[in-house]
């Protein structure tokens, strides 16, 4: 016997805090996935509010813990990231969690108004804009800043941007100035396309900020594309954003705020490891030590998390509809889905998430490719980040059997990416959207928050 439970333990430290296995079925963060599909169906999307809630309080926890440890003079402020999962029982839950907000583009603002009306955020909230912003995206931010969001930060991203605030803002305004930092090595270009270059920082703030009496520099911001890492190349950045923060702060009273972008990792697989704690500690006292050498204040540390807040509470969950043996070597499993269309990102970047079977774990493992259901070739999955190849239980149609399985932390993007809602390739329909969270007892809710997409609904999209 060579079963599949006896692989992934072998394999693996498993089982984890989040997947256990219980009659040859798993249970992801004790939520038993065999009794959502027997009541919900395949393909199915779930939603698990309580992760996001874990991720933000983890994430207090070991800034607030380096803050204390170091005695460090500012605080942190967590934003979240929006355009993650724009969701409003998402953006509910990381409110009630005391997160401030970070925006991406003008139809952001649509929700900051109805997060505003439906009696979920005050005016005094924090909310940093980033992103280029053509007009329609300033007009809303100086719109909310004139209807009294006093703490509505546009953060800069060229130079000219400034422009506008100073001919139509009606009182005086706090912005940011993002600084574009250079991309890793193997990256395709060497700076990011986003921000104002570091040599015209100073420049800008000495020409069209010091001396207006409409607008002061609160923060400077930066984002590092591939995340918070223990590298040479990261703590570099980190340096030189700091050091930049220390020359403005230098000659401007009003900036007390760094801003450090997003980038928190999450597990994409099993094998996962990375100290959230010890990175915290090294980044305060780096930005403390470089302050403290200038002879500055240190700022406050705001972060803006995205996928780190979001990625881990998602799980899509399919069925193995055929077997289809192509030749000597390839086994295919055929899911009752689309990669391309409910996680893109596997197909659009080649990105791997937690892969694991629902049920028969006591079966025999058989080496296999994961095909979608789409007519396109390049919607499959075939490898793991911790292998080349991928295991799965082997199942007997003849019998009756049937094989379901999970992909587990895609909670971020994918909906974004795919166009939720919308059409999709081969008309693939969006999965039941079931949303779990805790009753207060033990046990859990489950709320279906949108049944799956109807044919009719697409028909009309394309003027049928």
């Amino acid at each position: 016997m060579k079963k599949y439970s006896d692989l992934i333990t072998q394999t693996f430290d498993f089982p984890t805090k989040e997947f256990k296995v219980e009659n040859g079925q798993l249970s992801f963060n004790e939520v038993p996935l065999m009794e959502l599909i027997e009541k919900y169906g395949t393909p199915l999307k779930i939603s698990y509010l309580p992760k996001i809630r874990q991720q933000i309080q983890k994430a207090y926890s070991v800034f607030n813990q380096a803050i204390e440890k170091l005695d460090y003079e500012g605080k942190y402020i967590y934003a979240y990231c929006t355009k993650s999962n724009h969701f409003k029982f998402v953006m509910e839950t990381v409110l009630g969690e005391g997160c401030k907000l970070e925006t991406s583009s003008a139809y952001d603002i649509n929700i900051i108004r109805r997060l505003y009306e439906s009696g979920l955020i005050s005016k005094d909230i924090l909310i940093v804009c980033n992103g280029f912003k053509p007009d329609n995206y300033k007009k809303a931010i100086v719109d909310l800043i004139n209807d009294g969001f006093h703490n509505c930060i546009p953060v800069l991203d060229n130079i000219e941007e400034i422009d506008y605030y100073l001919e139509n803002a009606e009182q005086k305004i706090n912005v940011g100035i993002r600084v574009a930092a250079d991309e890793e090595p193997d990256f395709e270009v060497y700076t990011s396309r986003l921000g104002i270059r570091y040599s015209r920082v100073l420049k800008l703030y000495e020409e069209k900020i010091k001396n207006s009496d409409k607008v002061d520099l609160k923060l400077i911001h930066y984002f590092i594309n591939s995340g918070i890492k223990d590298t040479q190349y990261y703590w570099n950045e980190l340096n030189k954003f700091i050091t930049k923060y220390t020359e403005l702060r230098s000659i401007c009273d009003t900036i007390d705020s760094v801003d450090i972008g997003g980038g928190f990792p999450i597990k994409y697989s099993l094998t996962y490891e990375y100290d959230h704690a010890y990175m915290a500690e090294a980044i305060v006292e780096i930005i403390q030590s470089i302050c403290k050498q200038a002879g500055v204040s240190c700022p406050h540390i705001v972060s803006e998390f995205g996928s780190y807040t979001v990625g881990e509470s998602g799980a899509t969950i399919y069925s193995i509809l055929e077997k289809k043996q192509q030749n000597d070597k390839e086994l295919w499993y055929i899911i009752d889905g689309s990669l391309i269309t409910h996680i893109p990102d596997t197909w659009g970047k080649n990105h791997k998430f937690v892969m694991l079977a629902v049920n028969n774990w006591d079966n025999d493992y058989t080496q296999v490719h994961i095909g979608g259901i789409t007519c396109d070739s390049d919607d499959y999955y075939n490898s793991e980040t911790h292998s080349a190849n991928i295991y799965l239980p082997d199942f007997d149609k003849m019998k009756e059997e049937k094989q379901y399985i999970g992909f587990f932390h895609t909670g971020a993007y994918q909906e974004a990416l795919a166009g939720y809602g919308g059409t999709s390739h081969c008309l693939i329909p969006d999965p039941k959207h079931v949303i779990v969270d805790h009753d207060g007892m033990g046990g859990f809710t489950y709320k279906v928050y949108r049944e799956q997409q109807k044919p009719e609904q697409m028909l009309e999209i394309l003027g049928y």
